[in-house]
């Protein structure tokens, strides 16, 4: 009798000590201030899973954003140190139609207007890491990379090579990796580099990485900057998947390589990154040497995270549709929406603006991909066309507008890009660039089929109730 009422006492003080946790992890979100959705969405999950709905939240929904990765007054002193050393003396005027959208970029975040660049595209894997390994060769002094996901397979072994052999011939080389994107390589790939010469730096080590593959707060960018003077920005990670495709097909994505000055908007994003990942401050003037003109493109580089005040790349891409007088085209992998950033397609839509968006009829993120179509009837009945990739995995994020501002990097067009993740958009204002930013797109258009009003509708109850449950998980997703 008495055990039994031991064990009774243990079960409920278990009880106790657990509504008291859940109810206090509660106040904390609330107290939080964020978005209500969001707050709405963790205390649906604390409330209707318990002990599961802790675990989940001690893994992906923390708040961490008050402790600081670089402060802000370290972030705008490199920043700064950066501006000194560039040539940026020269005084460029924006294209009218975007003076205002410039002017948000620069004052969010000091974002400069660069002149004088090249922009070449590549569609394919095949064509980019033929691109960078040529570029890669071509190194005399410094070689600093950085992606989300950095595999061991066949293309990761092949980079890994050249960036040894460089390191060898005494070139600086500097690879910094996200530890949650790359967990599936193996330590001893890393390794192995920096015993090579190579210095490695993992960006927010974590532990079980296993069972936070989607953890709050990852370093998405891919940049690439060589010497100074050619730079590699887009959607395309190193692993074979984006050479060799997956099941469904072929691997579309998008990168592009930068000749001019813009290099130098790369290089600050990834000094600044690398210095809050491993503390080294670097500003040398070898890091930013005098560019010449390579082009008549003007861009200016954006990144966003959760450290600022501001989402950047959100705000711009807001500021750049609500500005569209004839057309926008959309590619992403994944569309979760903002409210504004919905509202804001569906509002250019409805005045007359041609909206196209391009997503994968098959994804590789089932919940997103679920979650993703539960707000295209919204967007079918404000007129915009939608379009699913139906030859492989769209994986390219690319906005098009008004046949003279391309935008392209590493941001999707879902919550996570916006809000948690570190990201980097190029804003390029070219009309020649938005010429073959189109062709690209055009060229998708054949290996797509536009979605009709009468088709979605057709959907099941089953596959609609989904949808609708997933949403209402979408700003956590």
């Amino acid at each position: 009798m008495e055990a039994s009422e031991a064990t009774g006492h243990l079960i409920l003080l278990f009880q106790v000590l657990y509504v008291v946790t859940a109810l206090g992890t509660m106040v904390i979100v609330i107290s939080e201030n964020r978005n209500p959705l969001k707050t709405i969405s963790w205390v649906l999950i604390l409330l209707l899973l318990p002990l599961v709905g802790l675990v989940i939240y001690y893994f992906f929904g923390e708040d961490n954003r008050k402790q600081r990765l670089i402060s802000h007054k370290m972030y705008k002193k490199l920043n700064r140190r950066s501006i000194e050393r560039r040539e940026l003396l020269e005084i460029l005027n924006p294209p009218v139609e975007f003076k205002g959208l410039v002017n948000l970029l620069n004052h969010l975040k000091a974002s400069p207007l660069y002149g004088g660049n090249s922009v070449t595209f590549y569609s394919s894997g095949r064509e980019k890491f033929d691109a960078l390994f040529d570029a890669l060769e071509q190194a005399r002094k410094h070689i600093h990379i950085q992606y989300y996901i950095f595999m061991d397979d066949e293309i990761g072994c092949k980079t890994r090579d050249i960036l040894v052999r460089k390191a060898a011939e005494g070139v600086e080389v500097r690879l910094l990796y996200d530890d949650v994107g790359s967990w599936k390589a193996k330590r001893s790939f890393f390794k192995d580099m920096q015993v090579k010469g190579v210095e490695v730096q993992p960006f927010l080590k974590v532990a079980f990485k296993f069972l936070t593959s989607r953890v709050n707060y990852r370093n998405h960018r891919k940049i690439v900057v060589i010497d100074g003077k050619v730079g590699f920005v887009g959607g395309m990670n190193v692993a074979d998947r984006y050479i060799n495709g997956v099941g469904a097909g072929i691997w579309r994505d998008s990168h592009i390589k930068i000749e001019g000055k813009g290099v130098a908007g790369l290089q600050t994003s990834f000094l600044i990154d690398w210095y809050s990942a491993r503390k080294e401050f670097l500003t040398s003037d070898t890091y930013y040497p005098v560019l010449e003109d390579k082009g008549d493109n003007l861009m200016q580089l954006v990144t966003s995270g959760p450290v600022g005040q501001f989402k950047d790349i959100h705000l711009g891409i807001l500021q750049a549709i609500a500005n569209a007088k004839e057309s926008v085209y959309i590619q992403t992998p994944y569309f979760v929406p903002t409210d504004s950033l919905l509202q804001v397609i569906q509002m250019a839509a409805m005045r007359g603006v041609d909206i196209r968006i391009m997503l994968p009829r098959h994804s590789d993120t089932t919940f997103v991909h679920i979650a993703s179509r539960s707000f295209l009837k919204e967007v079918l009945d404000a007129k915009v066309s939608v379009y699913f990739f139906d030859a492989g995995f769209l994986h390219s994020k690319m906005l098009i507008v008004d046949n003279s501002l391309t935008i392209t990097g590493s941001a999707n067009m879902d919550m996570r890009s916006f809000e948690h993740n570190f990201e980097i958009d190029a804003f390029i204002y070219s009309e020649e660039t938005c010429r073959k930013a189109q062709d690209i797109f055009f060229k998708d258009m054949e290996q797509s089929t536009l979605l009709s009003v009468e088709e979605w509708n057709k959907r099941s109850g089953i596959e609609k109730f989904k949808e609708s449950v997933m949403r209402l998980f979408s700003p956590l997703l």
